[in-house]
């Protein structure tokens, strides 16, 4: 599909601080794009110059064609943007918080109070419409955040950190709003920390550390490509000391260790875990040599790689 945001040579310098390097990245049309990086990796500050709030030292980005550089009032058109620490004017009632910024964007007022509704039930926010803002929580007002950034109907929504600071039963609300956003024709961009809410929600990752983007792709790809194949998880009910060494001379095993307290002797029982990679012996080989040796295996169980094994396989945890 069409990228709908590019980036060419995105530089950003302070000083001697290089917080974002040559920055070379497409978002396709439709898609959910997690940006993820350490603190201080130079996601905020590729949001800030999308979002046409601040300029690059070098390089060029557009926004569905259009230069964020040359023609920001056209950017700002098109995107939705919705910052880690969000301002909200507590002392509005909820309705009028986005009829206020719907005027802002030139929203004729004969349609205003339609749209507020829509929006309102679309975050499920209708039955706080006459709420003042201030006696929301902060999910909530986090949900009402994003429905201001979808009253001038953008494009693509960038959004930092949307589920900071939210309860888990927010996070699953604002992971499906997410989705449903995507369904009804949204581009979004979004940074977090939290690996396993963008595993589920995202179609696309890239992963950035010290301004540079290390890697970038569709999800399952990524973690097809760089995760590890298979982690294998065990028990034994003895020998667990002589089946860590095993399997730690076992070419294509990963980082054996031990799950929990490290056996003093060799007799003790203990929960193991590991990694195959492709090239190495089917588990079931790998389960017999155990075996083989008087390992007493009493169970085993065999896992995916996930979104976090691809970010640390790529990062070398480096900061600024």
């Amino acid at each position: 599909m069409a990228a709908l945001v590019q980036t060419q040579g995105l530089t950003r310098r302070y000083d001697d601080l290089t917080a974002l390097d040559s920055l070379n990245l497409e978002v396709e049309q439709g898609s959910i794009f997690g940006f993820i990086g350490p603190n201080g990796a130079g996601k905020t500050t590729t949001i800030r110059i999308l979002c046409t709030l601040l300029e690059p030292t070098s390089g060029e980005a557009w926004i569905e064609g259009y230069s964020v550089l040359d023609e920001p009032d056209a950017v700002r058109r098109r995107i939705g943007y919705m910052p880690d620490f969000f301002g909200v004017y507590e002392d509005m009632k909820v309705w009028e918080y986005l009829d206020f910024f719907a005027a802002c964007y030139e929203v004729p007022a004969n349609r205003r109070g339609k749209m507020t509704d829509d929006l309102l039930g679309l975050v499920d926010l209708g039955e706080k419409k006459l709420a003042y803002v201030e006696s929301l929580s902060r999910g909530m007002k986090q949900r009402l955040c994003l429905a201001r950034t979808l009253v001038h109907d953008p494009s693509l929504l960038i959004l930092d950190e949307p589920a900071s600071g939210m309860d888990p039963r927010a996070r699953v609300e604002m992971r499906e709003l997410l989705k449903e956003l995507r369904s009804m024709g949204k581009t979004i961009v979004l940074s977090s920390h939290i690996l396993s809410e963008l595993a589920d929600v995202c179609t696309h990752i890239g992963i950035i550390e010290r301004g540079r983007l290390l890697d970038t792709g569709r999800v399952e790809d990524m973690i097809s490509r760089l995760a590890v194949r298979k982690l294998i998880r065990l028990r034994v009910g003895a020998r667990a000391l002589t089946a860590r060494q095993m399997l730690a001379d076992t070419p294509g095993v990963i980082e054996p260790k031990f799950d929990g307290e490290v056996p003093q002797t060799d007799e003790e029982p203990a929960a193991l875990s590991f990694g195959l990679t492709d090239d190495a012996e089917d588990q079931s080989q790998v389960i017999d040599r155990l075996v083989s040796v008087g390992v007493p295996v009493r169970s085993f169980t065999e896992e995916a790689g996930d979104l976090e094994d691809v970010f640390l396989q790529v990062t070398k945890g480096e900061v600024q």
